[in-house]
């Protein structure tokens, strides 16, 4: 009787290994992370250019703050600065961000009288799918005088700072010439009329915000940006646009997570 509860014991293991080995391919996939929108997860370890011990990419569920997913698998890519595809100009428009709870969190933007409208949350390196973050070597920092460079760009040199170190660091540049490129970006594209300074609250469909700025910049498609809001309320427009800064370029997976409500309320100047 030994040899056959053997036989049997031997028998459970291997299956109990077999179900613990299952392919790739059975596994769920991971969710997509596209910008600053990544389900709440842990970010993965990126890839830094200093200490030995970083210098692989290693496995971890998908953040905020993690390394992007490669088209067609989920493997991730190293985030060596400089390794993108196109660029993410995201324009935040003030009043909407502050009266759907971001006044708690930017008291200077949402102050009262500062008549703030599209400002810039950020420049993004972007892959087609997914995005890299925080590559820059330890200790690297904006110095007091390149944030001094910022002035009527970002809201605050807070928010420059922190996008800085989270998407400026995969650039590949130094926060000078990064700098002088969020600034170069945004001065290129042209505001439409009626987001300009408008005091009164207007109702606009999200499609017609896009196709506003559209025929606003000569190239422009809306299917190269993303109108995003919240609590129906215009968030964001984010226009896709070449590593060069010289065009746009289509970006599926960021307009995908344009607002999909029929009608938006795009608050007045504050």
């Amino acid at each position: 009787m030994k040899p056959a509860g053997r036989r049997l014991n031997r028998a459970a293991a291997a299956f109990l290994i077999a179900s613990w080995a299952l392919p790739a391919a059975a596994q769920p996939a991971e969710p997509p992370c596209v910008l600053d929108k990544c389900l709440g997860l842990k970010p993965a370890p990126a890839q830094r250019s200093v200490a030995p011990e970083q210098g692989t990419t290693m496995p971890g569920p998908a953040g905020p703050d993690a390394v992007a997913p490669t088209q067609g698998s989920q493997q991730r890519r190293a985030t060596a600065p400089g390794n993108f595809d196109f660029y993410v100009l995201a324009l935040s428009w003030s009043p909407g961000f502050c009266s759907t709870g971001g006044a708690e969190k930017a008291r200077d933007q949402c102050a009262a009288g500062r008549d703030l409208g599209f400002v810039v949350h950020g420049l993004w390196p972007q892959y087609a799918h997914g995005f890299p973050s925080d590559c820059r070597p330890a200790g690297r920092f904006p110095s007091r005088q390149a944030l001094e460079t910022v002035g009527g760009i970002y809201p605050d040199q807070g928010l420059a700072r922190y996008e800085w170190s989270k998407h400026g660091t995969c650039s590949g540049k130094s926060p000078t010439d990064y700098f002088a490129d969020v600034r170069r970006a945004r001065e290129a594209l042209v505001i439409p009329q009626p987001f300009r300074a408008p005091r009164e609250a207007q109702t606009w469909v999200p499609i017609d915000i896009a196709r506003a700025f559209a025929a606003a910049n000569s190239g422009l498609r809306p299917d190269q940006m993303a109108v995003t809001c919240r609590q129906e309320t215009l968030e964001e427009v984010r226009v896709c646009l070449s590593k060069d800064l010289r065009g746009y370029v289509a970006c599926p997976e960021v307009s995908r997570a344009s607002c999909h409500t029929r009608q938006m309320t795009v608050p007045g100047l504050r």
